[in-house]
């Protein structure tokens, strides 16, 4: 099979909340949950590299690698994705309340861009989001619709004795059950 030239078009995003009842050795997420309106996700690596200079030239060299921050910009999050998201509530009448010492909760992020040759999914394993920045203007000659951006912060997680951050997974020969049950759960890397 060919591989890609390019990757475009982000779609099918995900998410999958981190579940805590279960105590184990390793993370365990909650059933995934589709989200429409994927319009944008911009992860940009975090972490320093440091040269170690001897014999008048670089003689080690070493990266940290610590995790991303990343927009996520959707058409719009749903309520029920921010109450668990954001750790806030939902009164007797239905209204989303932002409470000031809510916690954030852990998720993982899953989605997928086209290739010219095959799609790529992808799972960015620890994400925490800061509330989302929206912005709300009047309807003039055309309608723009709003959208919904959260920053996120992305970190390594501990799975099978790595500290792993994301995984990208493209259909191949030998991959195909994995590939297609890739949004019924959280995948983990097996490592033999």
């Amino acid at each position: 099979m060919s591989e890609n030239k390019v990757v475009y078009g982000l779609q099918n995003v995900h998410i999958a909340f981190r579940d805590y009842t279960e105590v184990g050795t390793q993370p365990i997420w909650k059933t995934p949950v589709a989200i429409a309106g994927a319009v944008k996700f911009s992860p940009q690596a975090q972490g320093d590299s440091n040269t170690f200079y001897a014999d008048n030239s670089a003689y080690f060299v070493v990266t940290a690698n610590n995790g991303y921050q990343a927009e996520l910009e959707m058409a719009l999050i749903p309520d029920a994705i921010l109450q668990e998201m954001m750790g806030w509530s939902v009164d007797d009448n239905g209204m989303l309340v932002e409470e000031a010492d809510a916690t954030p909760k852990e998720f993982a992020l899953l989605g997928q861009v086209q290739g010219d040759q095959k799609s790529r999914r992808f799972v960015y394993y620890s994400c925490t989001a800061q509330r989302p920045s929206k912005e709300h203007n009047t309807k003039g000659e055309n309608l723009d619709p709003a959208t919904d951006t959260l920053s996120l912060t992305i970190v390594p997680v501990d799975i099978a004795g790595k500290k792993i951050t994301k995984g990208t997974l493209e259909l191949n020969a030998t991959n195909a059950t994995t590939y297609n049950a890739f949004f019924n759960s959280v995948y983990k890397p097996i490592f033999e």
